[in-house]
């Protein structure tokens, strides 16, 4: 194939993947869904399961092998500036003092994760077989402790959002909540990759070092130089996003060469950005980004979409889809439900933060991604957690409408302040679809009367 050819074969998959994506994220929102749902399945209807059934080879024809690389380096970009908006945004001082929100969060990480190893050790042969004879070594058990621990930030937002939970106190502490669940697994998922799927333990070691040191030649050597370039008096912004943009570039780069993802190094990136003197992120500096990887974002759903296999799943698989299933939910829904009930909150209050806790939607699609790429599941486990996911994320909703009842709002926001822990809104839901919750503590009964911070 002509690079002339290869040209007009990526322009014209870009069209319909972008097309199908907004098409079916606006349907989805209409049916009371995030966007992420139909995004997603708009990716699975453009791959061979769906796509691949129609005559005259029309999977083949629209996105020939020779344009595969380059969709999948655009899906990277997407998710490196997405990412890096991630980190920006993320803010774990909102939960020093807050029992509540440290309860929930703490019981929202290790019991899914305590559920996703268990039942690969109560059910090693199913998972062997549905991820093609690979080990059920430590490896892949603290992989799937990790793809049941994942609550999707930025789709969470969304359902906060459009379900009219946004300065409620379930929307609070489950987005706040969500955010230190995330903070949480991103550093393990990295200690699970690092040394690769059959590392060495030196080879473990001197990765793991490695990394250590890129770490602190970021927050020392890197933070102190962006602090002093973007806090120059009179900089506009138009120079301080390309030198954020290649910082974010750079880390990716930096972190795929140490044999992690890219996604760690753009997270990163994020982190070590200077914010503004109240401690809130760069409005200027953060939605150039935010707008365009929301732009690039199709090509991710579509190249996440591609690589679901339906056709080749069995009986056994399907059941061992209801076990995870099954594990996923009762792992968030129990554990957010119980913890906020410990904080003395209601019932119908503690388990609307379980279910808000049970979304996972794009940032489980990103871990299923780094674990395919890295080879730690196979194409079928990849297919069974991608349906997972989409059935843990749908239900969130109708779950939300039987439970919700009036609940006291917080006081209006304060001008200029953005939620930490990650709230990028979702592509083709507007500019702000994070809800933006307000500045002041609401009483936290579980202290008291302490503050309940907020997302």
């Amino acid at each position: 194939m002509s690079s002339d050819s290869v040209i007009t074969h990526v322009v014209a998959a870009l069209a319909v993947v972008v097309a199908s994506s907004y098409a079916l994220g606006a349907l989805a929102r209409r049916l009371g869904q995030p966007p992420v749902v139909g995004q997603l399945f708009a990716g699975i209807a453009l791959g061979p399961s769906l796509l691949g059934l129609l005559p005259g080879n029309a999977y083949e024809t629209l996105f020939p092998a020779e344009i595969q690389p380059i969709l999948t380096a655009l899906a990277q970009v997407a998710l490196i500036f997405f990412l890096f908006a991630v980190g920006y945004e993320l803010d774990l001082g909102m939960v020093r003092g807050q029992r509540a929100v440290t309860t929930v969060s703490v019981s929202g990480f290790v019991l899914p994760m305590l559920l996703g190893a268990g039942i690969v050790l109560l059910l090693p042969g199913p998972f062997a077989a549905a991820n093609g004879d690979r080990p059920t070594d430590l490896t892949f058990l603290l992989y799937m402790a990790i793809a049941l621990s994942i609550t999707a930030v930025p789709v969470l937002a969304s359902i906060i959002k459009d379900q009219g939970l946004a300065g409620t106190r379930p929307g609070t502490i489950a987005m706040a909540s969500a955010g230190v669940i995330d903070a949480l697994s991103w550093p393990v998922l990295a200690v699970v990759l690092v040394g690769g799927v059959h590392g060495a333990a030196r080879e473990w070691a001197v990765k793991a070092a490695l990394l250590v040191l890129y770490v602190l030649v970021m927050l020392f050597a890197v933070r102190p130089l962006m602090a002093r370039w973007i806090g120059r008096p009179g900089t506009p912004v138009s120079r301080q996003v390309p030198v954020a943009v290649t910082v974010a570039l750079a880390s990716a780069w930096a972190t795929n060469a140490l044999g992690l993802h890219v996604i760690f190094g753009a997270l990163l990136a994020g982190v070590i950005m200077p914010r503004r003197p109240d401690g809130t992120p760069d409005g200027r500096l953060l939605r150039p980004l935010q707008d365009t990887g929301g732009l690039l974002l199709p090509m991710f759903f579509a190249v996440s979409g591609m690589a679901v296999v339906l056709d080749g799943l069995s009986s056994s698989d399907l059941l061992l889809l209801a076990v995870i299933i099954a594990a996923a939910v009762v792992g968030k829904v129990a554990s957010g439900s119980l913890a906020a009930r410990a904080g003395r909150l209601p019932w119908r209050e503690s388990l609307l933060i379980g279910v808000l806790l049970n979304t996972r939607g794009l940032t489980e699609l990103i871990v299923l991604n780094v674990g395919l790429q890295a080879g730690v599941i196979g194409p079928r486990l990849y297919a069974l957690l991608v349906v997972m996911a989409l059935v843990t994320t749908a239900a969130a909703g109708p779950l939300i409408r039987l439970l919700r009842h009036p609940s006291d709002p917080l006081p209006a926001p304060r001008e200029g302040h953005r939620a930490g822990g990650g709230g990028t809104p979702e592509i083709w839901s507007g500019p702000e679809t994070a809800p933006d919750p307000a500045a002041e503590p609401v009483p936290d009964p579980s202290t008291g009367g302490g503050p309940v911070p907020h997302a």
